[in-house]
């Protein structure tokens, strides 16, 4: 099946596995939970066990530097792309609220990126994502 829309995360290519799978994660929930079309229908075995659904498209994984993180952050905002963004502040953090405050706190050209997720038409995202690589 092919999809008009796109789903691309990008993250920092110097952190930890463990980090990149964790700001992998949280951008996915954010497409999840901000763009509801992007969800698919529950699953379920052949025992008749229930699954939750997941998003129904493609998630392309990228990586990339700070300045490649900012650059696809500010392309996509510019293109009023669904844009979430994980900051290294959100590493030190216990919860929520604590997340959405680091981010307050600071200026957009100066976020700490350590990842950024974006959802939009397909050739869209292709053109804020130009250039970077695909995660190894």
């Amino acid at each position: 099946m092919r999809f008009d829309t796109k789903i691309g995360i990008v993250v920092r290519a110097d952190l930890a596995a463990w980090q990149k799978l964790n700001v992998t994660a949280f951008l996915s929930g954010a497409v999840a939970g901000g763009v509801p079309e992007t969800m698919g229908e529950p699953y379920e075995d052949g025992s008749g066990n229930a699954y939750l659904p997941m998003i129904r498209q493609p998630v392309l994984v990228y990586a990339a530097d700070l300045a490649e993180l900012r650059a696809v952050r500010e392309r996509a905002v510019g293109r009023g792309m669904d844009v979430a963004v994980y900051i290294e502040e959100m590493f030190k953090t216990g919860h929520d609220a604590d997340n959405r405050a680091a981010v307050r706190a600071v200026e957009a050209g100066d976020l700490a990126l350590v990842g950024v997720a974006v959802h939009g038409p397909k050739n869209g995202v292709d053109k804020v994502l130009k250039g970077l690589s695909l995660h190894p």
